[in-house]
């Protein structure tokens, strides 16, 4: 059963519109196709313009939901197949990556909200090191991070954190992480959205902050998330809207998923590495 609550994936609302309106009514101004990747489903919806926009509630832009394997944490069979998609979906959003910022989002001290600060972890950074001694590094692209937190610890907003430092480094393109909200419960880290569109942070949870796209930085944007909560009130009758309902097992599902967004990452923008390389670069 999908819930028709809130959710910031594209695919979970498309299915919500089409649920409602009857499964063969086309929404005007979205195209969704479904495919495999890497022996992983692929739900890839595109909002062509502003009447699919306003259907669908979400900006003119790609977003892919790729489903995860039944077992994703690191030295599982299927890691490298959902690493490598994560990689080849951040391809098909930006071909060219050039020199890239990665903003990773969200409270580290909020387990449901950590997906940021914990693949942050696993990123190969290298601006520094690209500027010092190029020629040793040469197989890198250039890359930096930043983690801005949230609001309610930095009084900053995110945006103007990621904007000031875009101007000084003036990046070619910019990955921003972030937790997401989901509708359905059997969704729950088990999908990673990868989206042209940028993303609002807190949007999942009703705490609309400025937004992080294209149009606001002036910078192509993808934006990388995991559906880690549900609002209860999504969950029928009896139901307490307002709280935030998350698996059992957030720890390790969100350390899990991290690390997937991480390798795909690191495999997109150094490319000609492998998940192998990666392992002994990251530990």
């Amino acid at each position: 059963m999908l819930y028709q609550g809130r959710t910031d994936l594209a695919s979970e609302r498309l299915c919500q519109l089409e649920r409602s309106a009857g499964e063969l009514t086309r929404i005007q101004g979205v195209r969704a196709v479904h495919e495999q990747l890497h022996d992983l489903a692929l739900t890839a919806v595109e909002v062509l313009d502003e009447a699919g926009a306003q259907a669908l509630g979400k900006p003119v832009g790609k977003y892919y939901t790729l489903d995860l394997p039944q077992r994703f944490e690191r030295g599982a069979e299927q890691f490298e197949d959902a690493a490598l998609a994560v990689g080849e979906l951040l391809s098909r959003c930006c071909q060219s990556h050039g020199n890239v910022l990665v903003a990773a989002l969200g409270n580290p001290d909020i387990t449901p909200d950590a997906l940021g600060s914990l693949a942050a972890a696993q990123i190969l950074v290298t601006r520094h090191l690209k500027q010092q001694a190029p020629e040793d590094f040469s197989v890198f692209s250039s890359l930096a991070l930043c983690r801005p937190g949230v609001l309610g610890t930095s009084g900053i907003e995110s945006t103007q954190q990621v904007e000031l430092l875009s101007s000084h480094l003036k990046p070619d393109l910019i990955i921003v992480i972030d937790a997401l909200a989901g509708a359905d419960p059997e969704r729950l880290c088990r999908c990673v959205q990868i989206s042209t569109a940028g993303i609002s942070p807190g949007s999942g949870v009703g705490n609309d902050r400025l937004e992080l796209s294209s149009q606001a930085l002036g910078v192509p944007v993808i934006a990388l998330g995991i559906p880690t909560v549900i609002d209860a009130g999504n969950l029928g009758e009896g139901s307490l809207p307002g709280l935030f309902v998350t698996p059992r097992d957030i720890d390790a599902q969100v350390r899990s998923g991290a690390r997937v967004i991480a390798y795909g990452i690191n495999l997109a923008v150094h490319q000609g590495l492998g998940v192998a390389d990666i392992d002994l670069l990251v530990g």
